[in-house]
């Protein structure tokens, strides 16, 4: 036996159907700000404020590895 339903509804009314929630609105803000962000592009501070947030740490270990190859690059060879 083989059964086929075909329901023919937008997504908005099968989230309502279902009962989950709208995230409309939250997408509209989101898509708001990243539309914002590509015209008006993005700052240094945003910039500083997503790499800190993404690699945690990563500024100390960047200024480790500069001051450990410029201690590298200082010494005379023999």
């Amino acid at each position: 036996m083989k059964i086929n339903v075909e329901i023919d509804c937008t997504p908005q009314e099968a989230r309502t159907f279902l009962g989950l929630p709208d995230f409309e609105p939250v997408h509209d803000a989101v898509i708001e700000k990243m539309t914002k962000l590509a015209t008006e592009g993005v700052s240094a501070a945003d910039m500083e404020t997503l790499m800190r947030a993404w690699m945690p740490g990563m500024g100390e270990q960047w200024q480790a590895l500069q001051k450990a190859f410029w201690s590298q690059a200082a010494k005379t060879p023999d």
